[in-house]
């Protein structure tokens, strides 16, 4: 469920020509602000979840605005943003993980005899709001255009930095989310959290047909890419593939990605 809300708003950022490689270190201290919230400071669920929503929506709407405003590649900017909110992680927890337990684990866990959980049925919901986004709002259709030629848009009417800066803030409040959910599978809050998560984030997109140069995607396509990326990830463990060769798998898949849709755009 973390993997497919991640996908869904970064799909939304390449779509627009931009890349965020913050949201691993996000993900990671938003879900240090739900452990710190519950566990130090005795918070509700609800309130922890609304806190780390917003914090998301904040920051990622920050890399997007610094990015737009000041002509700045997001790629730099969201690397800058990826060192300084998991050095906000480690402060907030001051290293440790936070042991949240059974307030937050039913989130993770099937429900009413099913194999699905709660966490599960929102990112599918989320993959179905983000694709009624992208196809039938003038939004998404901003986005599209925005990212297959800025300069066209903008002659065009469309207002160029708004939507960008919305889609990372989007981005950011669903890694918001995705953190509350990776807390759930857990039941713990680690500062460590997140760590590579990133590029599993941009090869589920990529997988799933989106440009890295923008302008074309589909939030439903990266859904299915989250599901290749799973199953290979899955069938790694299952052969007892050590982490080095999970990271060289997965960067082989990212570059086949890029050259497919290489090859798809010289076509």
């Amino acid at each position: 469920p973390a993997l497919a809300l991640v996908a869904t708003g970064m799909t939304l950022v390449m779509i627009t020509g931009g890349i965020d490689l913050s949201v691993g270190s996000l993900l990671g201290f938003c879900g240090a602000v739900v452990g710190v919230a519950m566990v130090d400071l005795q918070l509700g669920l609800f309130t922890a979840l609304l806190l780390s929503l917003a914090l998301g929506g904040v920051l990622g709407g920050g890399t997007g605005f610094v990015s737009v405003k000041f002509r700045l590649p997001s790629f730099i900017v969201s690397l800058g943003m990826l060192e300084m909110v998991r050095g906000l992680a480690y402060k907030l927890t001051e290293s440790k993980t936070k042991y949240i337990g059974a307030a937050i684990e039913p989130l993770g866990a099937p429900f009413g005899g099913l194999v699905i959980s709660p966490a599960f049925v929102v990112s599918v919901l989320v993959v179905i709001a983000g694709q009624v986004l992208l196809s039938h709002t003038a939004l998404g259709r901003h986005f599209i255009a925005i990212g297959a030629n800025r300069e066209a848009a903008l002659v065009s009417g469309v207002p160029v930095d708004r939507p960008r800066i919305l889609a990372h803030a989007l981005l950011g409040a669903l890694t918001g989310l995705a953190a509350v959910f990776h807390c759930s599978r857990l039941g713990s809050a680690d500062p460590n959290a997140g760590v590579g998560f990133e590029l599993s984030a941009i090869a589920a997109v990529v997988v799933g047909g989106t440009s890295l140069m923008g302008g074309r995607g589909s939030v439903v396509k990266s859904f299915l890419g989250v599901l290749i990326i799973a199953t290979l990830e899955a069938g790694l463990v299952q052969l007892g593939a050590s982490d080095p060769d999970k990271r060289i798998v997965t960067g082989a898949v990212i570059i086949a990605a890029v050259l497919a849709d290489t090859w798809r755009r010289k076509s």
